[in-house]
């Protein structure tokens, strides 16, 4: 079969061969130069903070933030990935791709054991990829084109596909489609599973136990398929609800490190003048995505176009940028992130202009009452972090000018999650959603008609449905050609800006704030939703 070559393909003899020894020896030696003596860094106890507290600890149903940060932990994927989104080998050792990118032939670990010490097959990673297409909120669209998932061994995986799909390489991360046991979920309802909560899996810790509430804990997996590691003896998850209690956490050391900007933004000053302390700001590029208004198009009042428009015209993403960010931002109208090379940089429709929203709403029938308002509405932001709801308070300021009074609605995340997807008992939201690896996996789930799915969280919860959307999203899916691949964007940008199901914000710059005794924390751009096999602490 025609391939492109993997990570341990056959090399030639003679000076390929020489080239490829020295090439691994240099990497070896770089690897070794960033780690001490094994005696200063093995063992210790990582204190991680994950807010807020996981509704989950396997990403097989979610893919809520908080949950990707501890899933790697235990559950690992076929390949990692370096900051330049080549795949490097992980449950797979070794990977073919064919010319006409419709198979991919994956070559598994020898000798891995789940935590249970059963052994992990080719069967676990077929059952772990057709559940994830059912029940993951973005799989369905990333294996959309995958007619089977064949074991011809328990070491061989082969995938199927009815079209190319370009992207697919780029999605066999830990935290994107994760393997889980076959023998511990097969035959059950995988969304009610105990193991969701009690994970086994491959990875370099094991789960031991979760005090709701209070903290999550693992140890280190002595058996562990990459000898050696991890270098640490322990992680606790800590759960500290407050952000102010977060940065007096990391001032007096008792906690080491975060992610997604943990502490409140006006601390961040103060953070950096700590010699103890750092902050870092890779490790989001698979997360980096928009923070955006979803409208539930359901509802009566904001079914209608005009009342969508002038709420746009009546937000400054500026404002949002410097007041609610301080800077940390960038604004932008497009679910696309400014630096894709598929964003669309074309100015928005509605740029802020308090006359023209009033404008809108009077002609959308909703003049101003006696008491100066029009109409009523609630918003439900995403109870992740401070940042949503002090956006929610902005809207609500920012609203209220045009004489839309808005009601601020708190809840914990279970709760917002069933309102949201479940119950749809919702007007609007905000929230923020990720691009990942390519706009087919983390954009389309939010627009087209067929990821509008009861029950799962962060696919298309305002209800859009445009046949030229899906048609759009189908075709540059398949598309290989990168010109055209920005073409196709482009239009779906054009048209989602007119049709306007959300309104786009702002694209955040998320920071891990870190001790300096915690190393390697961020060495792909999982940051620290990756596996902390090679994170090691010197005290």
């Amino acid at each position: 079969m025609p391939h492109v070559t993997s990570q341990a393909a056959p090399r030639r003899r003679g000076k390929r061969v020489l080239r490829g020894a020295l090439r691994i020896a240099f990497a070896l030696a770089v690897a070794l130069a960033g780690q001490p003596s094994q005696a200063q860094t093995r063992g210790g106890t990582l204190n991680f903070v994950v807010t807020p507290e996981p509704t989950a600890l396997v990403a097989l149903a979610t893919t809520a933030t908080n949950v990707l940060k501890v899933s790697p932990k235990v559950t690992e994927g076929l390949l990692e990935y370096d900051f330049k989104f080549q795949p490097k080998p992980s449950l797979a050792t070794s990977w073919e791709v064919s010319d006409d990118n419709r198979k991919y032939v994956f070559h598994l670990r020898h000798g891995v054991k789940w935590h249970d010490g059963k052994p992990f097959t080719s069967a676990d990673v077929a059952y772990s990829i057709q559940t994830l297409r059912q029940v993951h909120p973005r799989a369905k669209t990333t294996f959309a084109n995958v007619t089977e998932v064949a074991t011809p061994d328990p070491y061989t995986v082969v995938i199927t596909l009815s079209k190319p799909a370009p992207y697919l390489i780029k999605a066999f991360s830990s935290s994107e489609t994760p393997i889980v046991p076959k023998h511990i979920y097969d035959g059950t309802d995988v969304l009610t599973n105990p193991a969701n909560n009690t994970p086994i899996g491959t990875g370099p810790f094991q789960f031991v136990k979760w005090v709701r509430g209070s903290y999550i804990e693992y140890v280190r997996n002595d058996d562990y398929w990459n000898q050696g590691k991890p270098w640490l003896d322990r992680i606790v998850v800590k759960v500290i609800n407050d952000p102010a209690a977060r940065t007096v956490a990391f001032e007096d050391g008792s906690v080491d490190l975060s992610g997604d900007t943990p502490v409140p933004l006006s601390d961040l000053a103060r953070l950096k003048d700590n010699p103890k302390l750092g902050l870092e700001t890779r490790g989001y590029e698979f997360q980096a995505g928009v923070v955006r208004i979803e409208f539930n198009l359901d509802n009566p009042v904001l079914k209608n176009p005009k009342v969508r428009q002038a709420i746009a015209s009546a937000l400054d993403r500026e404002v949002i940028r410097k007041v609610i960010y301080y800077g940390y931002a960038t604004p932008l109208a497009s679910p696309i992130i400014a630096s894709s090379p598929y964003y669309d940089p074309a100015p928005t429709r509605y740029p802020f202009n308090v006359e023209r929203a009033s404008a809108l709403l009077d002609e959308a029938g909703y003049p101003r009452k006696a008491d100066g308002t029009r109409f009523a509405l609630t918003v439900d932001p995403l109870p992740i972090g401070d940042l949503p709801a002090r956006t929610a308070a902005y809207v609500k300021s920012a609203l209220a000018r045009v004489g839309i009074a808005v009601t601020v609605r708190s809840q914990d995340l279970p709760a917002y999650l069933k309102r949201i997807y479940t119950d749809r008992d919702f007007e609007f939201s905000i929230n923020g959603m990720s691009n990942l690896f390519d706009p087919v996996a983390g954009v389309a789930r939010l627009y087209t008609t067929n990821n509008f799915r009861s029950g799962v969280p962060f696919t298309n919860a305002s209800h859009y449905s445009n046949p030229e959307i899906d048609q759009l999203f189908s075709q540059v899916a398949e598309e290989t050609g990168e010109s055209k691949r920005k073409q196709i964007f482009s239009q779906i940008q054009g048209i989602l800006e007119r049709d306007l199901p959300d309104i786009n914000l702002v694209s955040p710059q998320y920071l891990t704030v870190y001790s300096r005794a915690v190393h390697n924390h961020t060495i792909s751009p999982d940051g620290v939703s990756a596996s902390f096999a090679d994170v090691w602490l010197q005290r």
